[in-house]
């Protein structure tokens, strides 16, 4: 993308948010959760929580293993949403209490 606009240009206004938290991998997206204050992770939230289903939708208008590079992106997004969600709805706190030390550790990651 030469314009360096990682996501469709409907979501323009979440381009700040896709700088920090469109990752590839959910290892990735679970330890950026784990280093993020609460106020950063309800905002992102925030944001984008009122936009998931068009998002979804969008994204659903592709084969899902022949995504444009731009809604790709848009996934990754919502995967770190859904990831966050469970920090601003349910924990309160970037990592789950009484977990020890909790980490997620991939061998392979579904695609994409």
């Amino acid at each position: 993308m030469t314009s360096g606009r990682l996501l469709p240009p409907a979501y323009a206004d979440l381009e700040p948010y896709a700088r920090i938290w469109c990752l590839p991998t959910e290892s990735e997206r679970w330890d950026r959760r784990r280093n993020s204050e609460m106020p950063e992770m309800i905002e992102f939230y925030d944001a984008f929580f009122p936009r998931l289903d068009e998002a979804i939708e969008y994204c659903d208008k592709f084969p899902l293993d022949d995504l444009p590079e731009d809604a790709t992106h848009l996934l990754w997004l919502v995967y770190s949403l859904v990831m966050v969600a469970m920090a601003v709805e349910i924990f309160h706190q970037p990592a789950p209490t009484d977990s020890a030390d909790a980490e997620l550790a991939r061998i392979r990651e579904p695609l994409p």
